[in-house]
């Protein structure tokens, strides 16, 4: 792939990301401090992006500037995953793919967040799984801890909450699927 074609691809991959997210042009713009008119430029492919705004682009959508660009392979097989800290939780993303459903590491602080938390739905629907600590999940009128080794799958526009009731902090594997996709696990493998 040569750089132009690179240049030209860029465009969609804004698009979807923003998309994605669920944010319309005037949101990012007073997210990153781009007008209107250039994101709607660099979308649909009339200008082309400089570092600068790429870079305040992957700050905003909160992915990798090689992810962004989908940059060409190096050869280095790796994944090099970056934790970043939202609302005081650390989250590291595992899938580097946009849409569709998206894996993350979360470490919930101890007696996080301080408050009793308010319930809050959106769309999509959730898997997570207890790595280490105690998690309460609020999810309509049930109030469950759960601890490592178990599962909870919900559609999340079911009003839902998170808090770390316990001292230490709580690992979770979490995947969020957009529009209602759900995730399903297995005891053993299919039969064929």
């Amino acid at each position: 792939m040569d750089l132009d074609d690179v240049l030209h691809s860029v465009g969609p991959r804004l698009r979807a990301l923003r998309q994605e997210r669920g944010a319309t042009l005037t949101q990012l713009s007073g997210s990153t401090g781009i007008s209107v008119s250039t994101l709607s430029r660099l979308e649909s492919g009339q200008r082309k992006p400089t570092l600068e705004l790429l870079l305040l682009l992957a700050q905003a959508h909160q992915v990798q500037l090689d992810e962004l660009i989908d940059a060409p392979v190096t050869g280095d097989p790796r994944v090099h995953m970056r934790p970043f800290k939202r609302h005081d939780m650390t989250y590291v993303q595992l899938s580097r793919r946009p849409g569709g459903m998206q894996a993350y590491k979360q470490i919930y602080p101890p007696r996080w967040p301080g408050f009793e938390p308010e319930q809050r739905v959106h769309e999509g629907y959730e898997w997570l799984y207890v790595l280490s600590g105690r998690l309460r999940l609020l999810l309509g009128e049930h109030d469950v801890i759960l601890t490592p080794g178990e599962v909870a799958e919900f559609d999340t526009r079911t009003p839902h909450a998170f808090s770390n009731p316990g001292d230490e902090p709580t690992e979770v594997l979490a995947l969020f699927g957009p529009q209602g996709e759900r995730m399903h696990v297995r005891a053993r493998p299919a039969a064929r």
